[in-house]
């Protein structure tokens, strides 16, 4: 017998999703980033400022996006909101790992992703699992391996 799948929320249409998105990112814009906060207290995650540079157009793209800490590495989960494929964020990173990030109440930080794997991934993936339940069953649903990213600042 196969265990059961958890559906993933309801979620509104795709493009009520990039609207919310965009709007995010220009309230971010308007606060000056008093939008974010950090993964303390009861929710146990956060939301961080992104910015990648454009695999294709070389051009600063920028998206806020859920983490959790793993010591004082952020880690994020390339979803892509439910829609299909891998986000446009991840490829970016993939061409090119190396990026900004902001944080809740801090300067702009320098780092480098990867897609953790092995032990690392699978107990990345839990921790996450322990904040957002439904992730659970994320990749049965999605049928496709979600990369799990760590963001490391660059030391220099």
């Amino acid at each position: 017998m196969d265990a059961q799948v958890t559906k993933p929320p309801k979620l509104p249409p795709v493009w009520f999703k990039h609207l919310f998105w965009r709007g995010h990112r220009l309230l971010y814009r308007l606060t000056g980033g008093r939008v974010l906060w950090t993964p303390k207290g009861k929710r146990g995650w956060g939301a961080m400022h992104l910015t990648t540079i454009g695999r294709k157009s070389g051009q600063q793209r920028s998206v806020i996006v859920g983490y959790i800490d793993d010591g004082s590495t952020p880690v994020v989960l390339a979803m892509n909101g439910w829609d299909e494929g891998h986000p446009a964020w991840w490829l970016n990173l993939e061409a090119n790992p190396d990026a900004t990030i902001r944080l809740a109440n801090q300067q702009l930080r320098e780092v480098r992703a990867r897609a953790a794997t092995g032990d690392e991934r699978d107990r990345l993936m839990a921790k996450m699992i322990e904040h957002w339940p439904f992730f659970g069953d994320y990749e049965k649903i999605a049928g496709r391996t979600i990369p799990v990213v760590r963001l490391r600042k660059l030391e220099g």
